[in-house]
């Protein structure tokens, strides 16, 4: 056997079917969490020399300037439309957002929004980190929102989806209670780690409109038209198999756009005229399965 290839023994092999049913409060089939990743972008990082941040040489004035729409723009369009139809974001935050644009961190809390760490910037990579960096980012990302929002972390998605491989024992450690990092179930399940309690809670790259737009070229009604078939068939199959998750990650300069926001207005619509979604956060899931943190 090829000891390189071995499972790396972070959860077990649980098939769906033999599963006792995961129940939702009110009976609802879908646990929908909608991720909005209020990011900043760094115009010219530091080069980490496992990838690199911009694929122009520095600096990437078009890079920088079409993710810097976000905050600017179209965090405010698509912030409107989920408010509109009751759906709060869990927000995947670059936590220096909160010194750059405070107004954008202000505004998702007075919104009722949750923040989990998404890094510092998504433009400084975990790769390559030792133990102490790694923890005075985790550090850092709590004190950081805790200052700005009053509110304390659960949950961890690496920045830009980099991580070691003590990323998440060290999480589990400071009593955060979730990763998305882990792409493996439509529920959350748990994840073995050294100390703590720590479950995956189900992300998404299949749904998420930067794979949607950027990897399998979208166009916005097929985005559109994605989300919807993903939540029919997680809710047709909660019905016998028991509740499931669907997230819809999101970063705003693309659904925000002024010609993806109306089909992604009419997909919020369906899934909140439904009646089988337990609209949630994040963290709600997550104290749902493991009771709240103290």
């Amino acid at each position: 056997m090829n000891e390189g290839a071995a499972d790396p023994g972070l959860y077990d092999f649980e098939r769906w079917r033999d599963r006792p049913p995961l129940v939702w409060p009110g009976d609802k089939k879908v646990a929908v969490w909608v991720s909005p990743n209020l990011e900043y972008y760094e115009i010219d990082p530091p080069q980490n020399p496992h990838r690199k941040s911009w694929a122009k040489p520095h600096p990437d004035v078009v890079g920088y300037s079409h993710r810097d729409h976000a905050n600017r723009v179209s965090h405010w369009r698509m912030a409107d439309a989920m408010t509109r139809h009751g759906f709060p974001g869990s927000v995947s935050l670059s936590v220096a957002l909160c010194q750059h644009h405070p107004e954008v961190v202000a505004d998702a809390n007075a919104r009722g929004w949750e923040f989990f760490s998404h890094g510092i910037y998504n433009t400084r990579y975990s790769y390559g980190m030792d133990e102490a960096q790694e923890r005075a980012i985790i550090e850092d990302s709590i004190r950081t929102v805790r200052d700005a929002t009053g509110q304390t972390i659960k949950g961890w998605l690496a920045p830009a989806l980099t991580h070691t491989p003590r990323t998440l024992d060290l999480i589990a450690e400071y009593g955060l209670s979730y990763t998305c990092d882990l792409y493996h179930d439509d529920q959350p399940r748990p994840v073995r780690t050294r100390s703590g309690r720590l479950i995956s809670m189900p992300y998404s790259l299949e749904v998420n409109d930067h794979y949607g737009f950027f990897i399998y070229n979208m166009s916005p009604r097929d985005y559109a038209e994605t989300l919807i078939r993903q939540y029919q068939r997680l809710a047709a199959e909660a019905e016998t198999m028991g509740g499931t998750v669907m997230c819809i990650p999101l970063h705003s300069y693309l659904i925000g756009q002024p010609h993806r926001i109306g089909p992604f207005d009419e997909v919020l619509k369906h899934i909140a005229a439904d009646g089988r979604a337990w609209i949630t956060r994040s963290g709600d899931i997550a104290d749902h399965i493991l009771g709240p943190q103290a």
